[in-house]
């Protein structure tokens, strides 16, 4: 059924009661309707303007604070609210931690309906800004002016060229971002002097909509060892151009350990089907974990948060609790960094994942680190987990699990259960998918342990570390 617009209703002295899903916050109207209303924190009393109708609810916005939430702090971003990456800013970080825990616990509890023991501690990212490792831009030829900006009547109104990222639901609006606090710099520096550089030469900007121009996307990588990975996608292939930048690039910034381009002019900017092309230094960077290195292509998956990628994995090798022993099946190992970092535990640990760059990537880590105990296999999980895989590899004592948000496949859910495996640990981006694995489990499997971990402070986003033990 499609979207239903509705007359637009104003809701006075409204509480805003609680946080809800994707970074908005929940509220009652007077006559009971849920209003669903982002930028506000629970505890305001706003008055609120619908702008769309469901059955069962009102989404709207604040267009007046009576006021505010003891709980609420002043962004520091000055894109807060337009941008729409940080959605809970304006929220003291103890109450995000409280409201990413609630979310978990709901989501086991009511569609899981499985037994839980109590939660430990969620545990909180030390760094609540520049933590992420990886950003992308998108270039436009027509910035999104916000309103607070038309109203201002700047004198570069007229500047429509933007390099920043997408305005929530819409595909084809960038919003222009001075500064970031996602990433740690140099990341601003590199854009917005690739932003004046192209603006300086007149490059042109692509238009998503007339799928035209030059300059398409930048993605900017940053690893724990202080290297540096820049990518720019091209629309069109003008070697003039794409040289002229890429070499001012370099020359700006020596620091940077990986230059590299693609030339991608189909419908979607994607790059797992593109041949990515290496300017200067080398085609990877290089992360380190506890004297484990890993390589990170353009292409590699790897947890947006170093510093807290280090933690969950540590909570996962304790839930393991592996004394030397074990095998341990890892499934949807990715770049198997997982497999590597619990594997001085373990007697073998067998990755498995559909992804062949990425068990490449596997496989050169394990040789740079004299890994001589992980084995990796890459394939359709659930076409490679199965009778035969258990008969070559032998009955996992250990499964670790970290699937992507669909969470696992009801076929692999099955496959896990005949094992029989004495322990699971499940590492999961989505309580939600992970409850209803939990809930197809239950009758062989009762979960002991549950930890959730803070991997993207300033939005809703948690990630969910549980141990299941055999019944």
């Amino acid at each position: 059924m499609g979207k239903r617009k509705t007359d637009r209703i104003i809701f006075e002295n409204v509480t805003v009661l609680d946080a809800g899903a994707k970074g908005v916050s929940v509220a009652k109207a007077p006559e009971g309707q849920v209003l669903f209303i982002p930028n506000v924190v629970p505890g305001d009393v706003v008055d609120v303007q619908t702008f769309k109708k469901r059955k069962s609810y009102f989404e709207g916005k604040a267009i007046k604070f009576h006021s505010y939430s003891e709980n609420r702090i002043e962004p520091v971003c000055e894109h807060f609210g337009a941008c729409g990456g940080c959605k809970w800013q304006n929220m003291k970080y103890e109450q995000q931690l409280f409201y990413k825990n609630n979310e978990v616990f709901n989501n086991l509890k009511r569609i899981g309906k499985i037994e839980l023991p109590e939660f430990e501690p969620i545990l909180g990212s030390e760094k609540q800004l520049f933590y992420r490792n990886k950003m992308e831009f998108g270039f436009s030829d027509t910035r999104w002016l916000t309103d607070t900006q038309i109203q201002s009547n700047e004198e570069n109104l007229s500047k429509k060229n933007a390099l920043g990222f997408h305005v929530p639901k819409m595909w084809d609006k960038i919003l222009d971002i001075n500064k970031c606090w996602l990433q740690e710099d140099p990341s601003n520096a590199i854009r917005n002097s690739i932003k004046e550089f192209a603006d300086k030469n007149g490059m042109t900007f692509f238009n998503a909509r007339n799928h035209e121009g030059l300059l398409r996307t930048l993605m900017i990588r940053t690893a724990s060892t202080g290297e540096i990975m820049v990518l720019i996608q091209f629309f069109e292939d003008d070697k003039a151009n794409r040289e002229l930048l890429l070499d001012y690039i370099y020359e700006q910034f020596p620091q940077i350990t990986s230059l590299q381009y693609v030339i991608n002019s189909k419908a979607n900017d994607t790059l797992y089907d593109q041949d990515i092309k290496l300017y200067k230094g080398r085609d990877y960077i290089l992360e380190e974990m506890e004297g484990l290195h890993f390589s990170i292509n353009a292409k590699s998956f790897y947890q947006t948060n170093s510093d807290q990628a280090y933690e969950l994995y540590k909570i996962t090798r304790e839930f393991a609790g592996l004394t030397g022993n074990e095998v341990v099946f890892d499934l949807y190992t990715g770049t198997g960094t997982i497999a590597q970092f619990v594997s001085k535990q373990a007697k073998k640990v067998i990755g498995v994942e559909a992804v062949p760059e990425a068990i490449a990537d596997a496989k050169e880590n394990a040789k740079r680190n004299a890994i001589t105990n992980c084995e990796f296999y890459v394939g359709d999980m659930k076409n490679v987990f199965n009778d035969e895989f258990i008969n070559q590899h032998g009955k996992p004592d250990v499964i670790i699990t970290d699937p992507p948000r669909d969470g696992m496949h009801k076929d692999v859910v099955e496959m896990v259960l005949k094992t029989g495996a004495p322990k699971i640990v499940y590492v999961s981006c989505n309580s939600a998918t992970q409850a209803r694995d939990l809930s197809l489990m239950d009758e062989k499997y009762k979960v002991t342990r549950v930890r959730p971990v803070d991997m993207f402070p300033q939005t809703h986003h948690v990630e969910n570390v549980v141990l299941l033990e055999l019944r």
